[in-house]
């Protein structure tokens, strides 16, 4: 068949690497992009790709000698530790040669590279959908309607507007809130931060609260404060959102028995530059009935915790396997639903890939947010679940957790900080 018109609803990594490996088997495609540019916001923290997932999809895609120019080593030190500062996994940071295969790449760098590899025209900016028709998927956007593709792909995130047409189903909320914070140059303007974190990130839990910090390839340290909140917590609060000297205040009394140097992080943030944010979560194993010229990836399809580190990766090897589906249809000469076979076949295996990972990052949630006695309690769980993640899923019904208890306390012996 002759390859189909292909609309892709967002400019994010799981729609501009799709579009990057469509548009290399000459596969016509256009990006709708709600924002006006990649400058008109923080494209936030820094994430490591995976062998099998991120990194498969940009070796396919021709790009991965270019990420690997901007990859950080160093970047894969890890602390991992309670509020007082007892860590109980904590690693150096590695080289190329040395690396353990999960190098970190800022997110907004990982994106830049992806929108750079597009033909100029292939992203249409400042076109924020609206709606989508159920009867004719004629999209409808500030500036007026589109119509006239033969696939339509929702990678637009959480709140995404393809869906509706799919599913009734919506993000709900997991009980967590908190803000995003940023402190710029802390090499030299907070070197006690700077060593703490060790230029990789620096994962602390205890009583129901998250402080989390990771330092990006510019040097600014991204600190994540977050706690059990109701949905509402924004408006009921009792201070202003937007006041910094007040979020701040409200920061330290929420973390006032916590080490200092982790209250600390809160407190010299940048006073011009943060973000309050609500976690939402679509339920794990969700799935929708196929509809012919239309369908989900990314956040937009199974939206997740962040705390297994596989949104992106995952989005990208839905992008990879969307690609590699709609490729196949094109190759069958005689097959007129061809296409709509093999999404629907991409659907199905998406979402069960998928949901092995929602569970995973939420079982990860529930640990760490909500267990009495968090990390030390569950730190051997959120480690098998990690093994099992690279080694196979059977290693989280076989492995007793003493022994896993053994192997944390020799991988952070040998993979010590000097």
């Amino acid at each position: 068949m002759s390859p189909p018109k292909v609309a892709i609803i967002g400019a994010g990594p799981a729609g501009s690497t799709l579009a990057r490996l469509l548009i290399r088997a000459s596969i016509p495609v256009t990006i709708f992009e709600g924002e006006s540019s990649m400058s008109v916001r923080a494209q936030g923290g820094t994430l490591d790709l995976h062998t099998g997932t991120g990194l498969k999809a940009l070796k396919e895609a021709g790009l991965f000698e270019e990420y690997a120019q901007y990859a950080r080593y160093d970047g894969e030190a890890i602390n991992l530790a309670d509020k007082n500062l007892v860590s109980l996994i904590k690693v150096g940071g590695t080289t190329q040669a040395s690396s353990r295969g999960r190098p970190e790449i800022d997110r907004a760098r990982l994106r830049q590279i992806l929108v750079d590899s597009l033909p100029e025209g292939t992203i249409r900016w400042h076109c924020r959908l609206r709606s989508v028709d159920a009867n004719t998927l004629s999209l409808h956007f500030d500036h007026g309607v589109e119509t006239g593709f033969d696939l339509l792909i929702g990678a637009d995130g959480a709140w995404s507007k393809v869906r509706p047409i799919l599913t009734d189903v919506e993000p709900y909320f997991v009980g967590l809130g908190g803000y995003d914070l940023f402190i710029h140059d802390a090499e030299k303007s907070h070197p006690d931060l700077f060593k703490l974190v060790n230029r990789g990130s620096l994962f602390v839990f205890s009583d129901g609260k998250g402080l989390n910090a990771q330092q990006r390839g510019d040097g600014t340290i991204i600190v994540y404060a977050s706690g059990h909140r109701d949905e509402d917590w924004r408006k009921t609060c009792g201070y202003d959102l937007h006041n910094a000297s007040e979020v701040k205040k409200a920061i330290r009394e929420e973390f006032k028995d916590w080490a200092e140097p982790l209250v600390k992080l809160t407190q010299v943030a940048d006073e011009s530059d943060f973000t309050a944010r609500s976690l939402y979560i679509l339920p794990p194993g969700h799935r929708w009935k196929h509809r012919a010229k239309v369908t989900l990836i990314g956040d937009a399809a199974h939206l997740m915790t962040p705390h297994a580190g596989e949104g992106v990766n995952v989005a990208m090897e839905d992008a990879l396997n969307l690609a590699q589906a709609i490729i196949r249809s094109v190759e069958i000469e005689d097959a007129v639903d061809a296409l709509d076979k093999e999404i629907s076949a991409f659907e199905d295996e998406m979402m069960t890939r998928a949901t092995r990972v929602q569970n995973h990052s939420f079982a990860n949630t529930k640990d760490m947010y909500f267990t009495p006695g968090a990390p030390h309690t569950v730190i051997d769980n959120w480690v098998r679940r990690a093994m099992a993640q690279q080694l196979g899923w059977v290693v989280e019904l076989v492995l007793p957790l003493w022994i896993v208890g053994i192997i944390r306390r020799g991988f952070s012996w040998w993979y010590r900080v000097d």
